[in-house]
Order: C-alpha cells, then sequence, then structure tokens
C-alpha cells in the first residue's frame, strides 16, 4: 500500500506525469542542442570569420538547458513515483537554481540587448548580401523565406478560423 492516499494519490500522479512531459522536452532541447554543436553544416555557418561568438554561447546554453531540464524531470519523476524525500527536496532545489539562473539570464540579456541586437544584424547582413563570397548565404536565405512562409500561413489561417471558422 502507498503512503498517499485519497486526493493526494492525484496529486502524485499529476506531479508525475507533468514532470515526465519536463524529461522528453528536456532531452528534446538536449538532442538539439548536441544537433546544432556537432552538425558539420551548423558548425561551418557558426565558425565563420564574421560570425559573433554569442552564436555559440546560445548553443551551449541551449545544451544546459536541456541538460537540466531532464535532471529536474528525472528528479520529479522518480521523486514522485518513489514518494522519496530525497528526491522531491533535490528536484525543489534545481528548481530554485532554476528560477535564479533565469533572473540573472534575463538581467544579463537585458544588459547587453543592444550588442547582441548589433552582432546578429552585422552577421546577417554579411552573410545575406550579394557581393559577399560567404557560403552561408543559401542556408540563411532558406530558413529565411522558410520563417517568412511559415508566419504568413500561419496568420493565415488564424485570421480565416477566427472570422469564419473556414479552413482554407
Amino acid at each position: 500500500m502507498s503512503k498517499v492516499q485519497g486526493g493526494m494519490k492525484c496529486v502524485k500522479y499529476l506531479l508525475f506525469v507533468f514532470n515526465f512531459i519536463l524529461w522528453l522536452c528536456g532531452s528534446f532541447v538536449l538532442a538539439v542542442g548536441l544537433w546544432l554543436r556537432f552538425d558539420p553544416e551548423t558548425v561551418q555557418l557558426l565558425t565563420g570569420e564574421e560570425a559573433p561568438e554569442t552564436f555559440f554561447i546560445a548553443v551551449y546554453i541551449l545544451i544546459g538547458a536541456g541538460g537540466g531540464m531532464t535532471l529536474v524531470g528525472f528528479f520529479g519523476c522518480c521523486g514522485a513515483v518513489k514518494e522519496s524525500q530525497c528526491l522531491l527536496a533535490s528536484f525543489f532545489a534545481c528548481l530554485l537554481v532554476i528560477v535564479g539562473a533565469e533572473v540573472a539570464a534575463g538581467v544579463f540579456g537585458f544588459m547587453s540587448k543592444d550588442k547582441i541586437i548589433e552582432d546578429v544584424q552585422k552577421f546577417y547582413s554579411e552573410s545575406i548580401s550579394e557581393g559577399s563570397e560567404n557560403s552561408n548565404r543559401t542556408a540563411i536565405a532558406e530558413i529565411y523565406h522558410t520563417v517568412v512562409i511559415g508566419m504568413i500561413f500561419s496568420m493565415v489561417l488564424c485570421c480565416a478560423i477566427r472570422n469564419n471558422r473556414e479552413v482554407i
């Protein structure tokens, strides 16, 4: 017989389900970060002479966030199922660290947003310019066109559903 009964049993399984989803999302973010870091085409794009160092920093942050999410999800899942105070305390401590890191990242991003925006705009404008001998032009143009077409499609679909309840 388990330690918890009644409504707390529901809370236990809800905690497990949400932490399992967090673990899956963390694994996905970690996989994407590792793919961005070790994919030869992406590495070539990010190691160009004009590429700002903030791109690799962002990839490393993605890897760290994915690993952290996976760890927190694991502590939450195991702590909920086993009803272990140690694992649940580790889960809570990880959540506190994550909140502190989010606040610090927000402050850092706010303090250096002008430099980050300038670096990104400079990199993309040099990569897409016609006179550039950079091979990144086609990759960036494909990503740009895919994003723009996706945004236009989603806006048209959203407006059609909202106004007429018709699907285009």
